[in-house]
């Protein structure tokens, strides 16, 4: 089961089709999803955040918590959303574009992708951006 929330902001998507592929997503790395919850979220929630679990002082746009069992898929990701609108900004993409390469890079985690090193921040990369090109808008 995947969940949406929006912490301390207001907000939307469209679940259906976001829950389907990330299904697809987690599918595509041989697991399965059992519960996944994103909470969308303001910069200050996200830094006490970091700085409450993680002992980091910084913005950032994702923090995922890891409760996978195996090949099952369980977590939580918190997403800034103001992180989100200025990425897209930065990076001359649509804010839908940006918010699901944050949403994929949340969940590869889960998958265990790292990107601490340059060599692992390559791979998660071309490993979001393979994911974004699965996601297809049901009509």
């Amino acid at each position: 089961m995947v969940s949406f929330h929006f912490q301390e902001i207001a907000g939307s998507l469209h679940e259906p089709s976001i829950t389907k592929w990330l299904d697809a997503v987690a599918l595509s790395e041989g697991f399965t999803i059992d519960n996944l919850s994103y909470i969308f979220c303001t910069d200050a929630y996200l830094l006490d955040m970091n700085k409450t679990y993680l002992n980091h002082d910084t913005y950032t746009d994702v923090i995922t918590f890891d409760y996978v069992q195996g090949k099952e898929v369980s977590g939580d990701i918190f997403i800034s959303q103001e992180r989100l609108v200025e990425n897209a900004l930065s990076f001359g993409v649509t804010f839908e574009e940006e918010r699901l390469r944050v949403m994929a890079h949340g969940l590869l985690h889960l998958l265990g992708y790292k990107d601490k090193t340059t060599e692992n921040q390559l791979v998660m990369t071309n490993k979001e951006n393979e994911k974004i090109k699965m996601f297809h808008v049901e009509p």
